[in-house]
């Protein structure tokens, strides 16, 4: 089979293994005797953040997971450790760095990467915004969207949960389920009648149960399905079944949302439908042909860090947590699927360790035990973190590390990127110092490029080789020769004294994506008075590229299967 399907992921009950497995351990409602109890008190508190958006009080956390302050406190720290989340002030804020637990999953499940592109072509010829959904027990959990940026325009996010009843890829996954399944679904729709497990979506209309079976059977005869704003009013969306190759079962689900000003419900059926079913023809073709993926490196020596870590923080770092974390980080592209002793290899812990993880893992439904005696992820470790930062800026990612490279150097920082027409920046995010003479440029402010340190770092990356014709790019007063823009690409720095205003020094990096591309630039300014140039290279300079490094490092996190808009 040619990508992992959400069947694969535990999305859909399995046959069971035989005793004595994890999931043998694991056999009753509460958790299990060989359960990591400060891994399910961390995924606990990982659970809370994302509901909340990502960030909460200490004494709120301990309020949402009736755990002791004290025990909140220990959990926040280790998981600030593991870059997870950071301590703002008073609050505990997730960062990108807990996104590659969502990555892991994304990764194993190779839908996203082999079906986006289909998705976001059909997007931008439809002016519509377009998802992939995979089934999530009784719901539907998204894995990719491209969205349309408009006023009004649709604000699922990659990893939000749904449930099943309230939308049109609910209904062709519903076609699938057997007794059991529809057993679970009456069960939680009787005991949930406000869709309070579903922060994703406003309280449920009043549509029944028999509602519900009468589409899923609409649906299994039509081999599409509708959605008229069952979500919420004005919310209108055409389904159709992305299907494995060779199961015929349905994989995923794409989807196109419009609103009723756009497109009323029916409308859809005629207008967007057969674009809709075409690529889906092309997705099922990218499944049948798709080689098998070469496996991504496993995580390295994280058993080792966790030890030190411990010795260096003591009671304050609760290691069980931590490695019980990182077992989740053993899946990804090409490890869809691994026995025992493959996911104790790839961590560096031992069978025991790894074994009571997993088995704490599928208690909380993470992990899911395979008839082969393999593990698998599910979709519901996209819970850890994912929804809220999947919508993720680049000032926003940037704004917390200038924060702190201002506290450091006492000066203020910021963040750009070139403009359309390249010859001006747009300042995008800053950090200003406390001193009486500072720099302040608002946020918004456009310069000319070729004046700054950070427009000349852009400029660097863009223009033409040193070997192509020589060429100037001018601004008022300043003129900046092909052979400067060379030098500042071969030392990686642009180094401005007092070109844009007399006393002003500046010194600029990039700011890179996955591609090497330079998306972003970030600075630090300073008076002449303060610093020499010397000074700027040799004291700003290195704590400048760690800032630029830290940044990168979020981005090319958050942007794996998400975009990060830089502006």
């Amino acid at each position: 089979m040619p990508a992992q399907t959400a069947q694969d992921s535990g999305s859909r009950a399995e046959a069971r293994p035989p005793a004595g497995t994890v999931e043998a351990a694991a056999g009753t409602d509460g958790p299990p005797a060989e359960a990591v109890g400060p891994l399910l008190r961390g995924v606990a508190v990982l659970r809370r953040l994302t509901e909340a958006g990502g960030t909460m009080s200490p004494s709120a956390l301990e309020r949402a997971t009736g755990l002791a302050r004290s025990t909140v406190d220990r959990i926040t720290a280790t998981l600030a450790r593991m870059g997870h989340v950071r301590i703002d002030g008073r609050d505990v804020v997730l960062t990108p760095r807990v996104m590659e637990l969502g990555n892991a999953y994304l990764a194993a499940l190779r839908l996203p990467a082999l079906l986006g592109a289909h998705a976001d072509a059909v997007a931008d010829e439809l002016d519509e915004s377009v998802s992939l959904a995979v089934a999530d027990l009784d719901g539907i959990r998204f894995i990719h969207q491209a969205t349309r940026r408009r006023a009004m325009s649709v604000s699922f996010r990659i990893g939000d949960l749904l449930p099943a009843e309230r939308t049109a890829p609910g209904a062709l996954f519903a076609t699938e389920w057997d007794p059991a399944d529809w057993r679970r679904w009456h069960a939680r729709h009787a005991g949930d009648p406000a869709d309070a497990s579903f922060p994703a979506v406003p309280p449920r209309s009043p549509a029944t149960a028999g509602d519900f079976a009468a589409r899923v059977e609409r649906a299994r005869r039509d081999g599409w399905a509708l959605d008229d704003q069952l979500v919420e009013p004005g919310l209108v969306a055409v389904s159709v079944p992305v299907r494995e190759p060779d199961t015929g079962r349905v994989a995923c689900v794409a989807s196109v949302v419009s609103h009723t000003s756009r497109h009323t419900a029916a409308g859809l059926r005629t207008a967007l439908l057969p674009r809709l079913r075409t690529a889906v023809a092309a997705m099922e073709a990218e499944l049948r042909t798709a080689p098998p993926p070469e496996p991504g490196p496993p995580p390295s020596e994280l058993a080792a860090w966790t030890g030190a870590s411990k010795l260096e923080l003591g009671r304050d770092f609760v290691e069980s947590l931590a490695r019980g974390l990182t077992v989740l980080t053993a899946f990804g592209a090409g490890r869809p699927a691994l026995p025992l002793a493959e996911v104790a290899r790839a961590t560096g812990l031992s069978r025991a360790t790894a074994r009571r993880a997993l088995i704490t893992h599928e208690h909380l439904g993470l992990v899911t035990a395979r008839p082969d005696h393999t593990f698998a992820l599910t979709p519901r470790v996209l819970d850890l973190g994912f929804p809220p930062l999947s919508r993720s800026t680049l000032p926003r990612l940037a704004e917390p590390h200038l924060r702190a490279l201002a506290g450091r150097l006492h000066e203020p920082t910021a963040l750009a990127v070139l403009t359309g027409g390249g010859t001006e920046i747009q300042y995008t995010a800053g950090a200003a110092a406390s001193r009486v003479l500072t720099v302040h440029i608002a946020v918004g402010t456009r310069l000319p490029a070729a004046a700054t340190s950070l427009g000349r770092v852009l400029l660097a990356d863009t223009s033409r080789p040193a070997s192509a014709e020589p060429h100037d790019i001018r601004a008022p007063g300043q003129a900046v020769a092909g052979e400067e823009l060379e030098a500042v690409r071969a030392r990686g720095y642009a180094l401005v004294d007092e070109e844009l205003e007399s006393g002003l020094r500046s010194i600029a990096v990039p700011v890179r994506d996955r591609t090497g591309r330079a998306v972003a630039a970030v600075n630090v300014s300073t008076h002449a008075a303060r610093r020499t140039l010397e000074d700027c290279v040799r004291d700003l300079l290195p704590e400048l590229r760690a800032t630029a490094d830290r940044i990168q490092s979020d981005l090319r996190t958050a942007d794996r299967f998400t975009r990060v808009p830089v502006l």
